[in-house]
C-alpha cells in the first residue's frame, strides 16, 4: 500500500503543477527524490552523545544511520582525522514518503511559537534545508531516556530546478511555509 502523501502527489499534486506551470512533458514536473537527516554531534560532548544520537535517529527514520567521520585534522576545532563527528540517514521512496508526512503533520506543529518555516532556505536549485533545534519534538522519542539534546538538519532534495518549482512542489505537499 502506498503512503498517503505519495497518493496525493500522484493524483493531485502533479496535476496542480502541470497546470500552473504548463510543462510539455510529464517528466518535467519536479518530484522529492530524497530526504536527507543529518545530527551532527560536538567532540567536546561525552562519549554517548554519538551512541544516542544514533540511537534517537534511528527511532525517528526507521533506519541505521551512518556515522560521519572527520575528513581531517583541525586543532581549532580539537578534531582529529577518523573521528566520529555525526551520524546521518537518506531517505528515498516509501519510507521518504512516511518521514515527510510525519515531519509535516505531527512534528513541525510540536515546535514551540511554530508559525511556518522559512521559504527562503532553497540552495538555488531546488534543494530545501531545515534546521531542527531539537529532536523531542519527534513523537517516537521518549522524553525520559533523552540525555542530550540535540539538533537536526533535514534536507529535501527535489529535481525541481528553480527554487520557485520547488517551493510550489513543497506547499502543495503540506510543508507549511510562513508568508
Amino acid at each position: 500500500m502506498k503512503p498517503r502523501l505519495q497518493e496525493k502527489y500522484e493524483v493531485e499534486v502533479k496535476k496542480a503543477l502541470h497546470e500552473k506551470r504548463g510543462y510539455s512533458n510529464v517528466h518535467q514536473i519536479p518530484r522529492i527524490e530524497k530526504i536527507v537527516v543529518n545530527m551532527g554531534v560536538p567532540t567536546s560532548k561525552e562519549k554517548g552523545a554519538l551512541e544516542e544520537a544514533v540511537k534517537d535517529l534511528l527511532a525517528i527514520t526507521g533506519r541505521k544511520p551512518v556515522v560521519n567521520k572527520a575528513k581531517k585534522s583541525v586543532a581549532n576545532f580539537k578534531l582529529r582525522k577518523g573521528q566520529s563527528v555525526g551520524c546521518r540517514v537518506t531517505l528515498r521512496r516509501e519510507v521518504m514518503y512516511e518521514f515527510f508526512d510525519r515531519l509535516v503533520a505531527t512534528a513541525l506543529p510540536r515546535i514551540r511559537d511554530f508559525r511556518g518555516v522559512s521559504p527562503r532556505q532553497f540552495d538555488g536549485r531546488g534543494t530545501y534545508s531545515l534546521g531542527l533545534p531539537d529532536q523531542t519534538i519527534f513523537p517516537e522519542i521518549e522524553l525520559d531516556k533523552i540525555k542530550f539534546n540535540q539538533g537536526m538538519d533535514i534536507t529535501i532534495v527535489t529535481s525541481a530546478t528553480t527554487n520557485e518549482e520547488a517551493y510550489d512542489l513543497l506547499k502543495l505537499m503540506g510543508m507549511p511555509f510562513s508568508k
